[in-house]
């Protein structure tokens, strides 16, 4: 009986983490869709708005003002929508039919003999990698991009890496281009675990949402909602599998804070989260998750997976005594938080120096 409704647990588990990576895709592709629509009310504004004389070259800075009660509506942003609609005009069946919009007018698309499907596009891309490819100013260099990006799976960070890099220009001069391009995308005779392992995390909490307090959950929450998109834009080969993962033996269940799969290495990341330094019991529980997805979820295709404890602060010799004799698929680093205004907590500690009785 018990085995049967962990059975069910497990389909439960499986079904909720399948449908909420879903969900985030879903609001990635609308949150795209809104911008290209945002950009085409601008275009049409401007081509037969009746008050655009009055407002003239001054209107992306008017409409930003009006709408700053929104989120991403700043001058550069309303620019880069407006450049978006008129770079991809493709978009507009999608938009249309995605959202019931009627009598959207057509803008005549350039004359592109190549071009990747949309749908492709829209699925596989953030509106993060359209903005990179909206810097290119020659249509080929951009399909080049749009192509090897989808095929290589690429990150925003991987993508803007590849760009910086001149791979276009690289891949153009080289006689064997695919054996350039294989390169890039499947390097893993050169990459190690340890390559790919930081210490220290450094992680960026800009734009935090603030709270009037925070808890110790809550920040536990907002450090694997930051250190998920953290690493999936390293561009590194991260691929997000699952959170609080849960391992479930003889009725016991734990959870896996973040695991990953890692497209270069083959093998699945496993990443527990402490807020607090580090304690020699973390290793154990770790080599416990390590033993259980060697025995129970990996194909045999897959190498070893990695372990990676991440803690607010360890001591060397500790780690040391604690890892020794294991394998060296078992990582313990630490991170940093970066806070979003030092100026305000400098503010905080000055009124607190104040209050001290002296």
């Amino acid at each position: 009986m018990n085995n049967t409704l962990e059975i069910l647990v497990d389909k439960i588990d499986d079904i909720h983490n399948t449908i909420q990576i879903q969900t985030i895709k879903n609001i990635s592709k609308n949150l795209t869709l809104r911008n290209w629509l945002i950009g085409y009310f601008i275009v049409e504004y401007e081509q037969n708005g009746e008050d655009r004389a009055e407002y003239g070259s001054k209107i992306i800075h008017n409409l930003a003002q009006k709408l700053k009660y929104l989120k991403g509506m700043s001058p550069t942003n309303l620019r880069l929508y407006r450049t978006f609609y008129l770079e991809y005009p493709q978009i507009q069946q999608t938009v249309s039919v995605k959202f019931k919009i009627q009598n959207l007018k057509s803008q005549s698309s350039p004359d592109k003999s190549l071009q990747v499907p949309i749908d492709k596009l829209l699925n596989r891309f953030s509106f993060s990698h359209f903005i990179e490819l909206l810097r290119l100013d020659d249509d080929l260099k951009r399909l080049f991009y749009e192509v090897e990006a989808i095929k290589g799976n690429w990150s925003v960070r991987e993508l803007k890496r590849q760009i910086n890099s001149m791979t276009y220009e690289r891949v153009g001069l080289s006689t064997d281009k695919k054996e350039l391009i294989d390169s890039i995308n499947n390097n893993s005779q050169t990459l190690t675990p340890q390559q790919i392992i930081k210490d220290p995390y450094i992680l960026e909490f800009t734009g935090l949402e603030q709270k009037i307090k925070y808890s110790e959950n809550d920040l536990e929450s907002t450090l694997l909602n930051h250190l998920q998109d953290f690493l999936l834009e390293l561009g590194n080969g991260f691929c997000f599998e699952a959170r609080q993962k849960r391992v479930s033996i003889d009725n016991q269940h734990d959870r896996i804070d973040l695991v990953f799969y890692h497209r270069i290495l083959k093998c699945h990341i496993l990443i527990d989260l402490k807020i607090r330094e580090f304690h020699h019991s973390d290793v154990g529980q770790m080599n416990f998750y390590l033993n259980y997805y060697k025995n129970e979820i990996i194909l045999k295709t897959d190498n070893p997976p990695i372990g990676l404890i991440l803690c607010a602060n360890k001591n060397k010799t500790k780690v040391e005594y604690a890892t020794a004799g294991l394998d060296n698929h078992l990582f313990v680093s630490k991170y940093k938080i970066n806070l979003p205004s030092i100026q305000e907590i400098k503010e905080f500690i000055e009124d607190e120096l104040n209050t001290l009785e002296i």
